[in-house]
């Protein structure tokens, strides 16, 4: 992962990495209801992944109603094409700056840019990210909008407990 020198960096930075993607893939999973992994394990008479599982479980805790199911599967599904177009960005972006800290010649410059590049993909998808949620909060209860800030609140302190437990390990 190029993270020879600070190994708590490189763990802070895969933390956030993994807390972005299932922030996202828990968006997509609470408001569509997680009915494609139902559908799935009906047809194939297997349960969904373990992500799927929770996934679910989170929207059912949100307890949305088919009413609302519908309306953010119609917004999310018109995003489609460009969520996958940034995530795509941001993964290649990842993967040159990935390239550019192990390249035979790496240097500060090359290093700096790949990275700026990452930070230009992830803030073009947090801003999308924030379309989609003023198109979807206004959809969901004042209720629904606190547990999915709860939600997140949860992810950040698992995220915290994460980097402390790392910091930890390294003075020992």
């Amino acid at each position: 992962m190029g993270c020879n020198i600070f190994p708590s960096a490189c763990v802070s930075n895969i933390s956030m990495k993994i807390i972005q993607l299932l922030t996202i893939a828990t968006a997509a999973a609470i408001f569509t209801g997680g009915s494609t992994h139902e559908t799935q394990a009906a047809e194939n008479a297997a349960p969904p992944p373990a992500h799927g599982r929770i996934l679910q479980r989170i929207a059912r805790k949100l307890n949305l109603t088919d009413d609302q199911k519908t309306q953010v599967k119609a917004v999310l599904s018109a995003d489609r094409g460009t969520l996958a177009a940034l995530l795509g960005q941001l993964h290649d972006a990842r993967k040159n700056l990935r390239a550019a800290i192990h390249a035979g010649e790496a240097n500060e410059t090359a290093v700096r840019a790949a990275a700026a590049r990452v930070a230009v993909a992830e803030a073009d998808l947090a801003v999308e990210r924030m379309k989609l949620y003023g198109k979807i909060a206004p959809i969901l209860t004042d209720e629904q909008r606190r547990q999915i800030a709860a939600l997140e609140e949860r992810f950040d302190s698992f995220a915290d407990n994460a980097i402390a437990r790392i910091g930890e390990a390294s003075n020992n």
